[in-house]
């Protein structure tokens, strides 16, 4: 029996909107050629002629916050605590049987850009698939969100998901969820308007802030999803360990069991 891997992650690069200006990530390229004289730092009289082709190594330098690219959040990046009171879990702690699991697509394509999903939309959308949820399934939201990746208007858009919807999956037994979008939560721009409305606090990283309730993780700026089927595949995403970090980057993939 053979193994289909679908990638859903989105790459580390510059000059993409890929979050806020201030917390983008910068990578520095070094060539091959370029670092010839830092090899011979460590083999004193090493010229290039010594070299094949006349290379070196090439490598990377990047500056990155934990929550660029693909990444999993950590209860830790929530809240300082977690159900209800304990001392919330940083990413190195996040238990790993939680991270290579069954997989459940929930497709929210068709909400307008900052719409808050409820509980009774995510219960109408698992019965629209005929999905009965487990404990330990990995739920993933597919949203507009995904296929605005790279675009200037990447940051607002999407659906997101309240706090009450979030709940709804973690009294369920779900612990890791996952979306297309730059937050779990509604756009910060929609979300801002209505709190200048209402003057309502509660509002603000609603579903983020479910975590305080029922300790949880999530991915976000995942990709692809729209390759998925609603269910029967399995999600890796197992993430780097970073000490006491609220978040870790992770290469999240979608595995199908070919039967034949």
């Amino acid at each position: 029996m053979g193994r289909r891997f679908v990638d859903i992650s989105v790459p580390l690069e510059n000059d993409v909107a890929s979050d806020p200006a201030p917390y983008r990530p910068k990578i520095d390229y070094f060539s091959h050629k370029d670092q010839v004289g830092e090899l011979a730092h460590f083999f004193p009289g090493l010229t290039a002629e010594d070299l094949p082709d006349q290379e070196a190594w090439s490598y990377e330098k990047i500056e990155l916050i934990t929550h660029n690219g693909t990444h999993l959040d950590a209860p830790y990046h929530f809240a300082s605590t977690m159900n209800g009171g304990e001392r919330a879990i940083t990413i190195d702690e996040v238990p790993l049987d939680w991270c290579f699991r069954p997989g459940v697509k929930l497709d929210f394509r068709g909400f307008p850009d900052g719409h808050v999903v409820t509980a009774a939309e995510v219960a109408a959308e698992l019965a629209r698939i005929g999905h009965d949820l487990q404990p330990l399934d990995i739920v993933l939201v597919n949203t507009r969100a995904g296929s605005r990746y790279g675009a200037d208007d990447y940051l607002s858009a999407g659906a997101g998901m309240g706090r009450e919807a979030t709940l709804y999956l973690l009294e369920r037994g779900v612990r890791v969820t996952g979306t297309d979008a730059w937050s779990w939560d509604a756009p910060f721009s929609h979300t801002a308007a209505r709190y200048a409305e209402s003057g309502d606090a509660g509002l603000i990283w609603e579903g983020h802030k479910a975590g305080r309730d029922i300790g949880y993780c999530h991915l976000e700026k995942l990709h692809n999803l729209e390759a998925l089927p609603a269910n029967g595949f399995t999600i890796s995403c197992f993430p780097v360990k970073i000490r006491a970090a609220s978040a870790g980057w992770t290469r999240a993939v979608a595995i199908f069991e070919d039967e034949s």
